[in-house]
Formats: C-alpha cells, structure tokens, sequence
C-alpha cells in the first residue's frame, strides 16, 4: 500500500510511502482508526472458546494512517478474523489499491495476515502484542530505482485503558517501499466513546517516523462517527496529515493526505 498509512480499527490498523524524489502517490499510512473509514484489518477478540467472524466494508477513499492509499477513490475491502481460547487470535484482511501502479510499478491489491495474544492485565487494562504482513500480491516496486519491495512486516504492541488505545507498530522490513527505512515506527493514539443509541466517537492521533528519511516524517490526526444500524456499521470520518514535506506523498498531482470527509459502510458477520 502507499505506505499504508488508515481507517478504522484496523487498528486496522491500515500503507504506502512514497520517496520524496519519486513523488510517489499516497504511500502512506492513515490510520485506522477512523472507525469505520477505512480499514486497518481488526484484530479479534480475546475469547475462551473458538470463533470465527468476517466483515466486508465499502470505502469512498481507503486512507491509511492519513495517506489516500486509492488515488482517493473508492475501495472494497474484506476479511475474516479467528479467536482462539487463552487471548491468541489470527486473521486476513484485503483490499484494492493503486499507490503502487503510481510508482511504476505492478500491483494493485494488498492482503494483510496477522496474528497475536490479547489479554487484561488489570482491571480495565488489555494488552495486545502481534505481528502484521502487509503483502502486496505480485508487486514489482523493487524493480523501481530508488524503492525497496513494497511487501512490509510489523510488529505492534498496544494497551487499552476503558475506551482509549496506545498503540506502536515497529518496521522490521523496509516500510512500504522506502529505502533501506527498516526500524520506522508508528505511534497511534485513539479512543472510542459509545455516545448510546449505536452512535461511537472515534478521534484519533498519529505519528509516523520513516528511518534514514526524516523529511518524510509526518502526523495525521482524524474524528470519526459511526451509527450501527441493524448489523450496518455506516461512518463518517475527518482525516487531515502535517507533513514536512507535502511532495513526498503525491496522488493525481495532488497531496495525498490532504484534509477530507471519508464515508464507509461495514457490516461484521
């Protein structure tokens, strides 16, 4: 994904950067953390016995930790997640993109696989620790002069204190396609209030650091809505991103994190 950089928790957490001198568009990650806008895959909860759930989602732009990981156009996204007793979980999450063919390169779809233990550590505190493979099926951005290959392994630890999340994420790949950047870390910080009647209020607020590549450090901040209505998790989010160096994230000649509305529908069966 453009550095994947989106959406909601997928944490879901979420994908593309580009290199400044490549002007590669949205590459990037938006957050998820718009809760219902985009699509950082979600882990699944800690549960005593063995479940298995999916979801399926329609975005009006895929945002990833801020950055348009579509060209700011409409994305379709599915996944499955698999509870496993004592707090272990594992899921897949894929989606649409086009950050990739900006750069020149072949690859016009992402699948994330994802695995962890999730667990209450006091009253009120959860912790969760995993590892995130962001795969971007047949991509060839390592053919590209001055990329790495897109494909990107994190790994994230988070605690949740009653309705806020503090949550890193740890390269130990090249991130999304920039050069030699294993060791880039993301900070995300973000809450979810249940406002009643199936109303949620999602703000958000991240910080993503790119190694060897500081002028393509950046922050991006969102609110989201969502109302559940008879299974129909409908959204509507505020992404804006601060970055040093605008050029650095170009999608269709423009900023590929300038300030948007993102309207999605999900629904988890």
């Amino acid at each position: 994904m453009q550095i994947k950089f989106s959406g909601l928790n997928k944490t879901t957490q979420a994908k593309s950067l580009s290199l400044s001198e490549c002007s590669l568009s949205a590459l990037l990650v938006a957050s998820c953390l718009c809760a219902a806008a985009s699509a950082l895959p979600t882990s699944a909860s800690a549960e005593d016995k063995l479940s298995l759930t999916g979801n399926a989602a329609v975005v009006s732009d895929y945002r990833y930790r801020g950055i348009t990981q579509t060209r700011f156009g409409p994305a379709l996204q599915v996944g499955a997640d698999l509870g496993l007793p004592n707090g272990l979980y594992a899921g897949v999450w894929a989606t649409n993109i086009k950050w990739i063919k900006d750069a020149g390169a072949k690859g016009s779809s992402e699948v994330d696989l994802y695995g962890g233990y999730k667990t209450e550590i006091a009253k009120d505190v959860v912790a969760d620790v995993g590892l995130l493979r962001y795969q971007y099926l047949g991509n060839t951005l390592g053919n590209v002069p001055g990329f790495d290959n897109a494909n990107t392994t994190e790994i994230y630890g988070a605690l949740t204190f009653g309705p806020v999340t503090a949550k890193y994420s740890h390269a130990l790949t090249s991130l999304f396609g920039f050069k030699d950047s294993s060791g880039s870390g993301y900070f995300d910080l973000s809450a979810s209030f249940d406002m009643g009647s199936g109303w949620t209020l999602v703000p958000h607020l991240g910080r993503q650091r790119v190694a060897n590549n500081s002028t393509a450090d950046y922050t991006d901040y969102s609110i989201a809505i969502t109302k559940d209505v008879s299974g129909l998790l409908l959204g509507l989010s505020l992404i804006g991103v601060d970055a040093k160096d605008e050029m650095a994230y170009r999608a269709d000649g423009k900023f590929a994190g300038k300030s948007a509305v993102v309207l999605s529908a999900k629904y988890n069966f």
